[in-house]
């Protein structure tokens, strides 16, 4: 689940249930995708898209905008519109952080916080990777980790771990990812992702 690029070291969870699979997959996804430009592998994974069973139909939009876009692209294109998009010279036309949206600083409050919520989950940086805690790849695989989680007081943490570090600036990382300039595979990605999250939101806000 965890990608080269992703700062998480994860440790092994239970077999889930089918609707924890599911959401995990679509987090772990959306990680991925967040993380580094897909490679060969995965586009043709992506072009041949059956959209899963996850019990949210609001989602069919975006698994048909992310499989016509895989077939439009290469990798080539895609690393290039991955490194205008979050890198660039000095900075890319996005900055995927959640401190920056919350506060418009990088390396702040937030992420010190996140960085004690994530120790006590069981989460911790592999020394490799040099990105924070708070990319938006990493909260997606963080959550993808909480979720498949079986021990109750881990499972427990998934609403208060998307209402904390998710809900408050990941839909608006979405729109802006769509918005901008140099998104054209990644518009795709953002359509799904800012359905996911606003799926997310309502699911996660009902009672148990």
């Amino acid at each position: 689940m965890t990608s080269a690029a992703s700062p998480l070291k994860e440790t092994p969870a239970p077999e889930p249930s089918e609707e924890a699979a599911a959401r995990a997959h679509i987090y772990s996804l959306l990680g991925t995708l967040l993380a580094t430009p897909p490679d060969a592998a995965l586009l043709d994974r992506l072009k041949g898209i059956d959209a899963p069973d996850t019990g949210a139909a609001g989602l069919a939009p975006g698994w048909a905008a992310l499989k016509q876009a895989a077939q439009q692209t290469t990798p080539e294109a895609l690393a290039e519109e991955y490194q205008d998009l979050f890198i660039g010279l000095g900075r890319g036309e996005i900055v995927p952080y959640g401190s920056w949206y919350l506060t418009g600083l990088l390396m702040g409050e937030p992420l010190v916080e996140l960085r004690g919520e994530l120790a006590a989950i069981g989460l911790r940086r592999q020394d490799e990777v040099a990105e924070p805690e708070d990319h938006a790849a990493a909260l997606c695989e963080s959550m993808a980790f909480i979720i498949l989680a079986e021990d109750p007081g881990v499972a427990g943490r998934q609403q208060a771990f998307f209402e904390r570090y998710l809900q408050p600036w990941m839909g608006r990382f979405f729109e802006d990812l769509g918005k901008a300039q140099s998104a054209r595979f990644y518009a795709s990605v953002a359509l799904f992702g800012a359905r996911f999250i606003d799926i997310e939101t309502t699911y996660l806000s009902m009672p148990v």
